[in-house]
């Protein structure tokens, strides 16, 4: 890439269109900070899900119930808190947005800190920290469309794949990070007093919430210094254009396919497992296994950037919607099981779904760009992203009234649906909007 020579100093004429005033180096050193912080947003947002099964080991005394709706919350609170994040980004800009976020995500990882070590804490104050924790998901209505500004489209599905693939890494590493940091007292925090199980074994539960803060405070300076704003602009009333557009709903029926998938049961993935199988002898450790799904979506996503560059995204939307449908279906017969053998089966099932809501997750965020122009392409990114940011909590609240195998059938026919939908307008020869 050569350098531009028409491009100002203060970013003012930027355009990715146009060779002479976009800078690559500015556009992936954007995306490289706030992939970076998106990551650590989803540890955040994922908290609870990491922590919630290990509150009863320490002394809490919370039902079946309770544990579901502690964990569902983040997802409420995240899709309302993407609700407002959806219009910062032209008013904002890339700095404040990126930066202030990463602010806000250390009280959820304080509070929790504070929380554990004091099994009275009554249960409206969980509640209120998941609800905390729901910052970590809103930013990525934020940090979405903000990256978009910096890339032409041809780069769309690269780009936005990888942050989007990356910072969804964040949920399976909090899951994967939490069992192993609360074995033992963290560097510099051991005057910390461990937790007592119910077993009389030792347990840093708190070290849940401590181990990230370094790393969000590397993320605050990262921002603040190097990160830039670019010439996108729009106030609150302008950005409402979107929804007059029947595509912005179409692609908000598909994403909550995908994403909202992808979410849902990445925060209930450890609590079902700890449901339906944990009853047998020789029961599979939930923690060891939530979050292999998380990690294949997030792979798959970053993966399926460049694939979706070349040969559109509609083509994988439709791959990703049939995948699904037929592995939720067959994931349905492991619901009721009779041994713990039929956890393999019901693992291999749940990966697999997991997996093309991945592939699912890069074709959306590909086609977006492709059906409508740079600024409402980023307000359509975040209003998309803020419905199926309610996945979370939609799963948790249907698994605590629902049977599992009622809420697979009716997941499944939903996604057969927006199957249809992906054919009909955005992959088929001649669709109105082939993308």
């Amino acid at each position: 890439m050569t350098s531009p020579t028409l491009l100002r100093p203060d970013l003012s004429n930027w355009d990715p269109e146009n060779e002479a005033t976009w800078d690559s180096r500015i556009a992936w050193r954007t995306l490289w900070i706030t992939t970076y912080n998106l990551m650590l947003a989803f540890c955040v947002w994922y908290l609870v899900s990491a922590i919630a099964p290990r509150l009863n080991l320490i002394g809490f005394d919370l039902t079946k119930g309770q544990l579901y709706w502690l964990v569902a919350l983040p997802g409420l609170a995240g899709g309302l808190f993407r609700m407002v994040y959806m219009f910062l980004p032209p008013i904002t800009g890339t700095r404040t947005l990126v930066g202030g976020s990463a602010t806000l995500l250390l009280l959820p990882m304080i509070g929790w800190t504070l929380a554990v070590r004091d099994t009275s804490t009554p249960y409206s104050v969980l509640l209120l920290l998941a609800v905390a924790c729901g910052v970590g998901g809103g930013a990525f209505s934020g940090f979405m469309p903000s990256t978009s500004y910096f890339f032409p489209k041809r780069m769309a599905g690269t780009a936005l794949g990888l942050q989007a693939g990356i910072g969804n890494f964040g949920v399976s590493l909090i899951q994967f990070l939490v069992p192993w940091v609360v074995g033992f007292g963290l560097l510099g925090t051991t005057a910390l007093a461990p937790q007592q199980t119910t077993e009389g074994t030792n347990i840093w539960l708190h070290n849940a919430g401590l181990v990230l803060i370094p790393w969000v405070l590397l993320g605050m300076v990262l921002a603040a210094v190097f990160l830039r704003r670019v010439p996108v602009t729009a106030n609150f009333r302008e950005q409402l254009d979107i929804f007059r557009e029947k595509h912005t709903w179409f692609m908000t029926a598909i994403y909550t396919m995908t994403f909202g998938a992808f979410s849902g049961f990445a925060a209930q993935l450890g609590l079902m497992i700890l449901n339906l199988y944990g009853g047998f002898e020789d029961a599979p450790d939930p923690l060891k296994f939530a979050f292999l799904g998380p990690l294949l979506g997030s792979l798959t996503r970053a993966a399926w950037g460049p694939l979706c560059d070349r040969y559109g995204g509609a083509v994988w939307t439709l791959v990703s919607g049939i995948g699904m449908t037929i592995s939720t279906v067959f994931t349905a017969f492991f619901l009721t099981p009779e041994a713990v053998g039929e956890f393999t089966w019901f693992l291999v099932g749940m990966l697999a779904i997991f997996t093309f809501a991945g592939i699912g997750n890069a074709g959306t965020f590909k086609q977006m760009p492709m059906i409508f122009d740079r600024r409402r392409a980023g307000g359509v990114i975040g209003f998309t992203a803020s419905i199926a940011a309610f996945g979370p909590f939609l799963v948790g609240m249907a698994l605590s009234v629902w049977s599992p195998q009622a809420f697979f059938i009716g997941a499944a026919v939903y996604f057969a649906g927006c199957t249809v939908l992906t054919w009909v307008q955005y992959a088929r020869p001649g669709a109105p909007k082939p993308s």
